[in-house]
């Protein structure tokens, strides 16, 4: 569409051709007001040439993260659903590799307010950056593509997303797969800014054919439903974007390379390597109906997955060669489906549909009896066991979905939580010390799709809960053992609905 054909309600500002303003905090181009964020030693500039249609910001600041930012920012307020849009290029080599360019959506001029946006480090990282309120601790989500030609940040009611277009910018912005649930109350303010990233130097940004555009109209069609494959470090809560795809995938675990993450999607289990690249599908012979419910052997040799294709299509679990193979069916009845493998390899957990009931059994890894450990009415689900032998499940036996706790034989069960989250899927670290877990709201039932989700972190010793991410997800996000081989990240899946979203 023109730009000149743009609704009546939408002012489409990169098309401002104002003078040039080069000090002060008075107007410079499309943005109303430009300063200083935070402490700075050196003043920064914010200045605006007409003929090339380019804003040339410096800046100082010791850095925009933690709990406190510092940078030279140009900004307009706005109100409702909002985008900007921009070609950035540093000038010259600069002195740190984490100096940043960035556009942002803040809600205020403080130096610990509240903001997202899209910051190009010095070095090409390009990361949705977030602070998801005043004071809290900054986040990020890393995109795949480094040092775009040109990026756009959007803001859809709850969630802000990234869009980048990389190489000489010929290709379309696309979905990046970088994503956050933020909540920003209008008036805020949208714009553009640069922190050197050292408190003694001033960088220099260029931002071309700056677009913002507010309020947003309606998406003009579909959206799309887009699946991103991340990892998280566990020390810092920081997010890696490893694939990106415009249809479903669930359920990530870790192969014990600690390179290698397997997931399932179109009802085949797919391997992609943790730095990205395309996914490779997984033999597993007759089984392609395999559902969200698959893992990999403590000894890394062994693949277990739960699959519909044969018989009634009642899922049924299996074991084949990590690599690929035939699959050799475990239980004898369904449904069933796995979720944890006993540390040493010989026992596996399941919930199981017997008599109109799902509960927690056993049975031995290579065929057998299977034993029933839960007999509490309602839902138990997600057993998984601790490195002590112990089985974590969630069980809806209290009134809310919570989890709960017993020996590897049933006994002694005990809730580990109770909150007024409905609590799904525990998974606790290799050394036993941290459980990560999925919650929705108080009045949502099941485990569905495409919700408002929170991965939240519980210390065990002290059940002390954090927040890990606020996601858009529930069903595929995090439902089987989730964590890397040494305890330093886990893998989870996010979801969004995007229209005009490109393959990126």
């Amino acid at each position: 569409m023109s730009p000149l054909m743009k609704p009546m309600g939408t002012v489409l500002l990169a098309l401002a051709m104002c003078g040039r303003a080069t000090a002060g905090d008075g107007p410079v181009g499309l943005f109303e007001g430009h300063g200083d964020v935070g402490d700075v030693l050196h003043s920064g500039s914010s200045a605006f040439d007409a003929g090339r249609n380019a804003y040339t910001l410096a800046g100082s600041g010791e850095n925009m993260w933690a709990a406190r930012d510092a940078f030279q920012f140009a900004w307009k307020r706005v109100s409702g659903d909002t985008s900007i849009a921009a070609d950035i290029a540093f000038e010259g080599a600069g002195t740190d590799p984490h100096r940043k360019a960035c556009l942002m959506i803040r809600q205020g001029l403080d130096a610990d307010s509240a903001y997202v946006d899209v910051a190009i480090h010095g070095d090409g990282l390009t990361s949705l950056q977030f602070r998801a309120e005043k004071g809290e601790r900054t986040q990020e989500v890393r995109a795949a593509v480094k040092a775009p030609h040109r990026v756009r940040i959007e803001k859809r009611g709850k969630y802000a997303t990234l869009f980048v277009s990389g190489g000489d910018g010929s290709r379309p912005l696309a979905f990046s797969g970088a994503a956050t649930r933020i909540v920003l109350e209008g008036p805020f303010y949208v714009g553009i800014g640069v922190c050197s990233h050292n408190k003694d130097v001033v960088e220099r940004a260029v931002f071309s054919n700056v677009e913002l555009v507010s309020p947003l109209p309606p998406p003009s069609e579909q959206p799309v439903l887009y699946s991103t494959l991340e990892t998280m470090t566990m020390a810092s809560t920081d997010r890696s974007v490893v694939h990106v795809v415009p249809r479903r995938i669930e359920a990530p675990n870790w192969l014990a390379d600690g390179k290698t993450l397997i997931f399932n999607g179109g009802g085949r289990i797919h391997r992609v390597p943790t730095t990205g690249g395309e996914p490779v599908a997984i033999d597993t012979g007759f089984a392609t109906r395999c559902n969200n419910d698959h893992g990999v052997s403590p000894d890394g040799k062994t693949l277990v997955i739960s699959d519909q294709t044969q018989g009634t299509r009642d899922s049924l679990i299996y074991t084949l060669p990590v690599e690929g193979g035939t699959p050799r069916q475990v239980t004898p009845t369904g449904p069933s489906y796995w979720h944890g493998w006993s540390p040493d390899g010989k026992t596996l957990a399941f919930c199981g549909r017997r008599g109109g009931e799902y509960d927690i059994y056993t049975i031995p890894a290579a065929g057998g009896t299977e034993a029933r450990l839960t007999t509490a009415a309602g839902l138990d689900d997600g057993p998984e066991y601790s490195p002590d032998g112990r089985i974590y499940f969630n069980s809806v036996r209290g009134g809310s979905m919570q989890i709960w706790r017993m020996n590897g034989d049933g006994s002694d069960q005990q809730a580990v939580t109770d909150d007024g989250f409905n609590n799904w899927f525990p998974h606790v670290s290799p050394n036993g010390r941290t459980m990560v877990f999925l919650s929705y709201e108080k009045g949502v039932e099941g485990h569905p799709e495409d919700q408002d989700v929170t991965l939240r972190r519980m210390d065990l010793a002290t059940g002390k809960v954090d927040v890990l991410a606020r996601l858009f997800g529930g069903q595929g996000t995090i439902n089987v053992p989730c964590w890397s081989p040494d305890g330093k990240a886990i893998a989870f899946v996010t979801y969004q609905r995007v229209a005009g979203a490109h393959s990126p």
